[in-house]
């Protein structure tokens, strides 16, 4: 990227506390690259666009920033490492990537980046995030924080749409919207239908996708809306915000399954720690997939006010995931042992996607097995544990 437009702004944190030193990220997920008429694209779809994306140095943007520049579209980021600390992409020094550090809740910044640049499709990525642990501990600030990012990034969608050069606003929305759902597999229709998210962070997601629908019927404003399910990929770090708990006789700071487990197993925690039951059905949808199907909501026409399930149809229980993790660190040969600790409030028992409209409609499917998702993770884990990373 560019370092000259680099914009400096203070980095907000609960306690406003100093972000860490620089980590170096390698761009995470080589699986993730793709040739440019991947999934069905049209020549509308993978025309040249000028994309600006909020929290664009997090976990899922990680993996999806290179598709897009694969692509050949230029891509505008604003990050202000609230969550990790101050890092760097593999991305950072492609000459179609810019970056604007500062707050996405600042709207004069992100008019300034909208304007100057003409910018075409707004991702409206950035949000306050951890593990369940943080959904309990930060309920009014994921909330209220939130809420003002969402409204800074709409506010300047109106603004550039009505100055003509706006195409659309995507929402990255996320899985807890179904927190409550009692349909499965979950359409997206069933959104309007379902209980509302019991969660902060849940009923957040879901008022982010209202702000999309009332900005359309008001101003006109086109959209997508992309509800990702259970991410698996390397480059999750520690947050700043997350507090060390005691899982058995291993520490965990992240409260994020796939890591968290991929942790105890290589301490050799025996028997296994395992929240709640274990019978806990997940989505478990490789980053790279994600990364694919999120790049084709953004850029494809087709995807103009839609919403959309993007996901693996596979679906496992937390104790199968545990149990594929052991197996992967100590072989077949150590018997599997776990043991059953008390869940967290928020931990949705059943999440199960239907992913039919997205294939139907964009030709998006998300294909990668969770066992091969795992043998990029493990790895990656093993060695960010050496690096006290995690």
């Amino acid at each position: 990227a560019e370092r000259t437009n680099v914009v400096e702004a203070a980095a907000m944190t609960p306690g406003n506390e100093p972000a860490p030193s620089m980590n170096i990220t390698a761009c995470p997920g080589s699986r993730s690259r793709s040739p440019r008429r991947s999934q069905g694209l049209s020549d509308e779809a993978v025309r040249p666009r000028r994309i600006l994306i909020t929290g664009c140095h997090g976990f899922i943007m990680g993996y999806t920033i290179p598709v897009l520049l694969e692509q050949g579209h230029t891509v505008y980021g604003v990050d202000n490492f609230w969550k990790y600390g101050e890092l760097r992409r593999g991305f950072d020094d492609h000459p179609r990537f810019h970056f604007f550090r500062g707050d996405a809740k600042d709207v004069d910044l992100l008019r300034r980046v909208v304007f100057e640049h003409k910018v075409e499709i707004f991702v409206a990525s950035a949000a306050i995030i951890g593990g369940i642990s943080m959904f309990h501990k930060l309920a009014y600030f994921l909330l209220a924080e939130n809420e003002r990012i969402t409204c800074a990034g709409f506010d300047v969608c109106v603004e550039a749409h009505k100055a003509g050069f706006l195409e659309k606003v995507v929402v990255i929305s996320s899985s807890m919207v179904y927190e409550c759902a009692d349909t499965f597999p979950s359409k997206e229709e069933h959104v309007g239908a379902c209980p509302p998210p019991q969660s902060t962070y849940g009923f957040q997601k879901l008022a982010c996708e209202y702000f999309a629908k009332g900005a359309w019927q008001q101003h006109g404003v086109p959209y997508t809306i992309i509800r990702p399910f259970n991410a698996v990929g390397i480059g999750e770090q520690r947050a700043q915000t997350d507090s060390e708990v005691l899982s058995g006789n291993v520490k965990l700071a992240m409260s994020h399954v796939v890591p968290d487990l991929v942790q105890k197993v290589l301490k050799g925690q025996r028997p296994l720690h395992i929240l709640g039951s274990g019978q806990q059905r997940r989505h478990y949808t490789y980053a790279g997939d994600l990364a694919r199907g999120i790049s084709v909501c953004i850029a494809d026409p087709r995807a103009r006010n839609q919403d959309f399930n993007i996901s693996t149809a596979a679906g496992h229980t937390v104790l199968e995931l545990a149990e594929l993790i052991w197996k992967k660190i100590h072989g077949p040969s150590v018997p599997f042992e776990f043991t059953s600790d008390d869940a967290f409030e928020h931990d949705v028992q059943l999440r199960v996607p239907c992913v039919e409209k997205a294939e139907r409609i964009l030709g998006i499917k998300c294909n990668t097995p969770l066992d091969e998702a795992l043998d990029e993770v493990i790895p990656w884990v093993k060695e960010q544990v050496a690096k006290g990373t995690i």
